[in-house]
């Protein structure tokens, strides 16, 4: 019994640091964007993102460069899916 809460504890304490990188990844991505846009003097900008409701994307995008940011966007879509999936199976098989 004490082994399977060693394995817990373990599988938690790396679900939280995988949790907490992704948070910085995105604040940090968000910072760079903020300050790309104050930093460039066009009044252009484009944006685009993925909003995921279980499985199903949701991609959106707006500006003169959205399809790229789409197509992107689409592309993580499908990744974020397929790592999903692949952990699923990871996880069923170790018995958390």
């Amino acid at each position: 019994m004490a082994e399977k809460e060693q394995t817990e504890t373990k599988w938690f304490k790396r679900f939280i640091k995988l949790f907490f990188a992704g948070f910085l990844l995105i604040l940090l991505g968000v910072v760079i964007l903020m300050a790309a846009a104050l930093l460039s003097g066009s009044g252009n900008a484009s944006f685009g993102g993925v909003i995921f409701i279980w499985f199903f994307p949701i991609v959106f995008g707006a500006g003169p460069e959205a399809q790229w940011l789409i197509l992107f966007a689409v592309i993580l879509a499908v990744l974020g899916i397929i790592l999903f999936l692949v952990t699923r199976k990871t996880i069923g098989k170790s018995g958390l």
